[in-house]
């Protein structure tokens, strides 16, 4: 059984975080604001890993109002994730990845995140880096973007 997601996710720019995407920190004068660390790129990881094994989306799983995940690494709520479908017999055979943001460029830092991403489990997965061309909140420099398709599989139940 094959079974492909989709997820997305965008947080505003602020100052007084750090920005971190991908689990990597990147050098910049504001960060992601958001319940947990605001990475991008992993909640739009989680959310097409849930997406596929249709349980929801991450604030499900992840509610803003509960503080046990008030400024938690996203890359712990991943792990969560990766597990909790794993011990359901999920395998991740695939996940791409779009970042879209205007500043600050992050191609020199796609090896970095593929590199945590790995090491959590997530041994094929593919990151790009855009802009979107001076368009919207994302083009005026107040936010950053992620979408991330993921393919699964598990043996089909008989």
């Amino acid at each position: 059984m094959l079974r492909v997601g989709i997820g997305y996710d965008s947080h505003r720019l602020m100052e007084g975080r750090t920005l971190i995407i991908g689990a990597v920190e990147i050098p910049f004068e504001k960060g992601l604001a958001g319940h947990s660390d605001g990475d991008v790129l992993i909640h739009a990881i989680i959310d097409s890993l849930l997406g596929a094994t249709g349980k929801e989306d991450i604030g499900v799983h992840f509610p803003d109002t509960d503080q046990t995940w008030k400024d938690a690494a996203s890359l712990e709520l991943l792990r969560y994730i990766l597990r909790m479908l794993r011990s359901e017999g999920w395998d991740i055979l695939n996940v791409d990845c779009v970042l879209i943001a205007e500043r600050p460029k992050l191609r020199p830092f796609i090896s970095q995140m593929v590199e945590k991403l790995q090491g959590v489990g997530l041994k094929r997965i593919n990151i790009k880096a855009k802009t979107n061309e001076g368009m919207g909140f994302i083009g005026r420099g107040e936010g950053i973007a992620a979408i991330a398709v993921s393919l699964i599989s598990r043996q089909a139940d008989i």
